[in-house]
């Protein structure tokens, strides 16, 4: 009775332990087995051919279409400008008065000095009238005949140098109303009314820049110069005739300009020291949005792919060698990167030129989630939104 009374409590000390022992041994066995990782979600896009227009984009630099500095002509004091600072003038309008009264006195002069040589020429001609008649009947002598006629000559030489006395001074009297010699925005008045001025002095009074049309000067090196002029001439270039080609300006701020321009080939000019070319562009700016010193882009259409792939920007790395990178889905549902070929920007998406093709399946969003060859799960992206990465 005594041993069948120990042997018990050490039977239910060891069947207490094996049951310990395999609760452990469970929790053990059940932390060891790795969780399953959900599918990553990516944004994709499915590549279509579209149309694209291939466009060349050329830094330039607005410069007046004519400019104009206006100097007296003549010299005395400023009595009047005639003009605001700033605004428009038209051709011939006036925009100083400068003091007339001398000029005007030297006209009244050559006019008076005009009419006495026209009552000498009057009298001398009718004595070389009369003496030559007189001299037909031996009434005088040849040599009185032959002085008259010399002194009707002389007198009438006399006349003609007061006409153009005359004319000297109204010309000097016109010039005492200074005028615009072009149409365009008037400048800055340097002298005001009171101020001498003199003729021909080196400062100008104002200047005047006619800004419709503008001229936008596009700076281009040799090379590229005779690749945009082979474009051109092989046709690729669109718009334009034999010398002209159509540009359009994108402003500052990156918008379009709403007028259509014309680059003018004919009017090339090579820098000596930089052998670089500059081409002027003629451009309408009829509100006078544009203004001369203003940096802008000149951009030209080149051509027109109609089957071309192109892809978003976001879409397209870069790897350690500088090669462009496409991350894409393939069939199987995993992930597959892809080098292709880049060759340009069109707007916001890059020209693949090789290693896609229509109906792929091109990853945009969610970078940051995957790896080559690990499935995804695709849904359509939104390109308007700002991408997951």
């Amino acid at each position: 009775m005594t041993l069948s009374t120990d042997r018990k409590p050490k039977r239910a000390v060891h069947l207490a332990l094996v049951i310990a022992l395999g609760a452990a041994l469970t929790a053990c066995s059940s932390k060891e087995q790795p969780q399953e990782a959900p599918t990553p979600e990516v944004g994709v896009i499915t590549l279509q051919p579209e149309s694209a227009a291939l466009t060349t984009e050329l830094a330039g630099r607005l410069t007046s279409y004519m400019v104009s500095d206006v100097r007296p002509q003549v010299g005395g004091i400023i009595q009047k400008r005639l003009f605001e600072e700033g605004s428009m003038v038209k051709k011939g309008q006036l925009l100083y008065q400068i003091d007339p009264a001398p000029f005007q006195a030297a006209h009244d002069q050559a006019v008076a000095n005009l009419k006495r040589a026209e009552a000498t020429l009057k009298s001398v001609r009718a004595k070389a009238d009369r003496y030559a008649e007189l001299v037909n009947i031996n009434a005088v002598s040849k040599q009185d005949a032959e002085d008259a006629a010399a002194a009707r000559d002389q007198a009438a030489a006399e006349v003609a140098a007061a006409k153009a006395a005359v004319q000297t001074a109204r010309i000097n009297l016109e010039y005492t109303r200074v005028t615009a010699p072009i149409s365009g925005r008037i400048g800055r008045s340097t002298f005001t009314p009171g101020a001498l001025v003199t003729a021909g002095q080196a400062q100008a009074l104002a200047t005047i820049q006619t800004l419709d049309p503008i001229y936008v000067d596009v700076t281009q090196s040799g090379a590229e110069l005779m690749a945009l002029r082979e474009a051109f001439l092989s046709g690729n270039i669109k718009g334009g005739n034999a010398q002209t080609a159509k540009v359009r300006i994108i402003l500052p701020s990156g918008k379009a300009y709403a007028h259509e321009g014309t680059l003018k080939f004919s009017e090339v000019s090579v820098d000596p020291s930089s052998g670089s070319a500059v081409i002027r562009a003629a451009v309408p700016n009829p509100d006078g949005l544009l203004l001369p010193g203003m940096y802008v882009k000149a951009q030209l259409t080149q051509g027109i792919a109609s089957d071309a792939i192109l892809a978003p920007q976001q879409a397209i790395s870069r790897n350690e060698r500088g090669e462009a990178v496409a991350m894409l889905v393939n069939a199987e549902g995993k992930v597959e990167p892809r080098i292709v070929s880049a060759a340009r920007a069109v707007g916001n998406k890059w020209l693949i030129t090789d290693g896609l093709k229509a109906g792929e399946t091109l990853i945009v969003d969610g970078f940051l989630k995957i790896r080559p060859g690990a499935p995804v799960k695709t849904v359509a992206a939104s390109l308007n939104g700002n991408a997951a990465r």
